[in-house]
Parts: C-alpha cells; structure tokens; sequence
C-alpha cells in the first residue's frame, strides 16, 4: 500500500485531501508545514507528498527544493496543491522540483487522478 505525506498550515485542507486519498486505499501521513515535513521525512520515506506553497516556517518551494537535494527524496514524486493560480506560480513550482501542480479549489478527481497518475508513473 502506498503512502502519501500531505503538507498543508491548513487543517480542514489536510482532512479533505485526506479522506480523499483514504478513500482510493492510500495511507497518509500529514504535516502542518515544511519543517514538520522535514521531521516526518527522517524515518519511513512517503511514495509521494502532496504540499502547499503557503504555510510558516518553511514554505512549499523551499521543502521542495529540500527534497530535491537529499539522496533519498530525488525520486519521490512532489504534487504541489495552492490557491497560487497563476501561470508563472505554476511554472516556479515545477522549476523548484514539483511534478504536478494543481491549484486550490481543485475537482476531488482531478486530485485524485494526479495522485494516481504519479504513484503509477513512480512504480513503473
């Protein structure tokens, strides 16, 4: 079974997308920003994390960046998930590592099938 991070400063955000992966069989571990990612990155690595870009202490971009660098996360797949709609938001994530980029409010499925869409990618 795969497991997936959420980073998210929101908690009722965290529980929606939550319920959501649950729903299709996910574990799911969660994170209320990028320092506390960082804590639960230390032990049993996720098959994907799904983070804001807004949050304190450490932002989306930056615990992107930060992954990106340690050995072990270079091939985690990243899907930022941020009320950031424009263009240049988007394209910026994907620079800073992402691999998807879905803006807030999102269609339940179009999260879901990004988040599927990923792990396979990822397994293959």
């Amino acid at each position: 079974m795969s497991t997936v991070l959420i980073v998210d400063d929101s908690a009722t955000a965290r529980e929606m997308v939550a319920g959501l992966l649950k729903k299709i069989g996910l574990d799911v571990i969660e994170a209320r920003d990028g320092v506390e990612a960082q804590e639960k990155l230390q032990g049993k690595l996720p098959d994907l994390v799904v983070m804001d870009i807004i949050m304190p202490r450490m932002n989306g971009y930056d615990l992107c960046r930060w992954l990106r660098r340690q050995p072990q996360g270079q091939n985690i797949p990243i899907l930022m998930c941020s009320s950031k709609s424009e263009e240049f938001d988007r394209y910026w994530g994907m620079k800073q590592g992402a691999d998807a980029y879905i803006t807030k409010p999102f269609h339940p499925s179009d999260l879901v099938g990004t988040v599927k869409q990923l792990l396979n990618t990822n397994a293959g």
